[in-house]
């Protein structure tokens, strides 16, 4: 019987998995295969959490696998030569796997099918990780968006081309003869120094916890998702963003499952539906950026930005990444994501608006932090949102928007429980305080327990005079601006 291998890389799932689908419908034996080649994705290799979720991830697929009669072969390093390897062990004439779109990963992949067609193997790529392929959507111009809403006007009038999820296979035909695979241990993912009891308490990596977690969000949260979503304070996000960027589940499943809550949805639940499924939107958007721009990992999309003032104060941005600013909203922020490896967007964005403008620190410094530190972290969402903040990207924040941490956590975290449970040193103070203890009373600050300076950090920067000094250092872009406009 002829034999196909089936190259698992982001798409770590056997639903809607349409490389895997092609092999068996071509009636072969399949082989399925994950290798371990993070050199290969330089400049920007997976970060700590994100080997954190792929090692369990990885687990969960085997499992299922098993189950199903199979096994993942797991190998490390060169993945062209490693695909080589196993076709000659096996004798596979065929080869599948589905699309990424980082700019490193699509070029090693052009390398690797043309190498491989050249030695006489069949090899096909499939489309199994976004809801269109980013060459397929063009504005009326016929040029890439740089906008979000017309770009999600131009999707919403496709989504019934949108195949619908494949069913994952009862069982697959067994191999008589497996080639070699390396341990899981052997890839090292785990931390050597165990920081990541916070993941484990909060996360279960794997095809059905995904699919669970959906079908729980639905449930419960969707329709209330458009007033709640900003609430870092409430369970109100699906937190699907690591278990779609590990393809754990695949968009095209969420879509189909969002769209089936909301035909039968009551009318007061239909607008959070359709907020969350706009969410993926934005994963489509992010990608389609990255894709038509690729050097914007790690330059501004707008050029007028490449020569913009930035600081760099290592002390500064150590205690950013610490959650030791002074800043409440901050600090809740950073200390949420070192625990648990997650952020809510809302505060997302009011730490990065902090980070770049009142603390003036590139924006790449704030992308590679969280890339290192976030179980969801995906190089093209985590290049929109950074370019976002700064102003200098796709659909970008206008440079003169500043969040005013403060007043985003009065507005975003009334009751102070966000605050209360990520900055406990503080927890005591009275409400009206919390979200600034630094303009505190001395007796209010007393009678509280909280000493500025030694129980928690006084501010290392003036909100109000750093607004000003990013407003001015962002002059020379305003003026390019303004120049380019009247041309």
């Amino acid at each position: 019987m002829s034999i196909a291998i089936v190259w698992f890389r982001r798409d770590l799932r056997l639903t809607d998995h349409p490389a895997l689908q092609a092999a068996l419908s071509a009636g072969h034996q399949v082989i399925p295969v994950y290798i371990h080649s993070p050199d290969e994705e330089k400049p920007w290799q997976p970060g700590g959490a994100s080997r954190w979720w792929l090692h369990r991830s990885l687990q969960a697929l085997s499992a299922d696998l098993q189950q199903r009669g199979s096994r993942l072969i797991l190998r490390q390093g060169c993945a062209l030569e490693q695909l080589r390897q196993i076709a000659r062990e096996t004798g596979a004439s065929e080869i599948h796997w589905n699309r990424l779109y980082e700019p490193a990963v699509i070029a090693r992949d052009t390398q690797i099918k043309s190498a491989l067609r050249d030695e006489g193997l069949q090899v096909e790529s499939h489309s199994g990780n976004v809801m269109f392929e980013p060459w397929t959507v063009k504005s009326g111009a016929g040029t890439p968006f740089r906008v979000f809403t017309p770009f999600w006007k131009h999707c919403l009038t496709r989504l019934d081309e949108i195949p619908r999820p494949i069913p994952a296979p009862a069982s697959l035909k067994p191999m008589t003869e497996w080639p070699p695979s390396d341990t899981l241990e052997s890839l090292a993912l785990n931390p050597s120094i165990r920081w990541d009891q916070g993941l484990e308490r909060l996360w279960t990596p794997g095809e059905s916890a995904a699919f669970e977690r959906l079908e729980r969000f639905l449930d419960q949260d969707a329709g209330h998702y458009r007033e709640q979503r900003d609430r870092p304070d409430l369970p109100a996000t699906s937190r699907l963003g690591p278990a779609l960027h590990f393809g754990e589940i695949s968009a095209r499943q969420v879509l189909t499952a969002g769209r089936s809550a909301l035909a039968s949805a009551p009318a007061g639940d239909s607008a959070g539906i359709e907020s969350f499924i706009r969410e993926l939107g934005w994963r489509e958007f992010a990608i389609h950026v990255l894709y038509a721009f690729p050097h914007t990992p790690e330059s501004p999309l707008d050029a007028r930005f490449k020569h913009l003032a930035w600081a760099s104060d290592p002390a500064i941005l150590d205690a950013w990444k610490r959650g030791q600013t002074g800043i409440p909203l901050v600090d809740a922020g950073m200390r949420q994501l070192w625990h648990t490896g997650w952020m809510h967007n809302r505060v997302r964005m009011v730490v990065g608006s902090f980070l770049t403008k009142n603390l003036g620190q590139h924006w790449l410094e704030g992308a590679r932090w969280f890339y290192d530190t976030l179980v969801d972290a995906d190089l093209a969402a985590n290049t929109l949102g950074w370019q976002w903040t700064a102003g200098c990207g796709a659909d970008a924040a206008p440079y003169y928007r500043i969040f005013n941490p403060i007043l985003q956590s009065e507005r975003f975290d009334p009751g102070r429980a966000y605050i209360r449970r990520w900055v406990p040193e503080i927890s005591r103070l009275p409400d009206a305080w919390i979200h600034k203890p630094y303009d505190a009373p001395a007796n209010v600050l007393s009678a509280s327990g909280v000493v500025l300076g030694r129980d928690y950090p006084r501010p290392i920067v003036d909100l109000s005079a750093s607004r000003d000094r990013a407003l001015a250092a962002y002059e020379p872009v305003k003026a390019a601006k303004n120049a380019e406009a009247a041309k």
